[in-house]
């Protein structure tokens, strides 16, 4: 993956101090800023998985955090993009094989649903991630399956989400709502 791709494609985004902050860490890290081993902050991909009447959101039960959390993780190799990262993070983690990003399905590059940097601390290597999500639309009737990296996974109604989740969560989830709304 190159780090011109994400450039352009954070770019496009609405202007806004954080998609700023973005635009600077990945100018001045390249391709290091998608690197894992690229340095202590680095950017992930993360997926927001809805129901198609937007009113339910699966996540996942993430074990080193302690929290409930969308889908997501650190770009390998083989991603040809933050979106490949973010759509292979929630076909692993919640196994959900046919899973695809909104926009996709039509041929459409998916949009970026949201940003969000966040420190780490305790049992993770890394001191922050700059993560890009993105948004998949799945019928809760899907069988999902629990990986190894969660302890549960579990569809919420958006208004009713568990008490152990980030800050800012509910905001996030509702985000990737509208994104699946302007996409509509």
């Amino acid at each position: 993956m190159r780090h011109d791709e994400l450039l352009n494609d954070l770019k496009a985004l609405a202007p806004s101090p954080l998609r700023d902050d973005y635009v600077r860490f990945v100018s001045e890290r390249g391709e290091a800023a998608l690197r894992r081993d690229g340095g202590l902050e680095h950017v992930t991909g993360s997926c927001f998985v809805v129901s198609p009447d937007l009113a339910n959101v699966l996540l996942c039960f993430h074990r080193k955090g302690g929290f409930w959390v969308q889908f997501g993780g650190h770009v390998e190799e083989s991603d040809a993009s933050i979106a490949q990262t973010a759509q292979r993070e929630a076909r692993e983690e919640s196994g959900i094989p046919g899973l695809v990003l909104l926009g996709t399905a039509r041929d459409l590059t998916a949009p970026i649903a949201d940003l969000d940097r966040h420190e780490l601390h305790g049992g993770f290597a890394c001191a922050a991630h700059w993560d890009v999500g993105y948004v998949a639309v799945v019928s809760p009737d899907v069988g999902i399956v629990v990986s190894e990296e969660s302890e549960d996974v579990r569809w919420f109604p958006v208004d009713a989400l568990p008490a152990q989740v980030p800050a800012g969560l509910a905001d996030r989830v509702e985000a990737a709502r509208g994104a699946v709304r302007a996409l509509a």
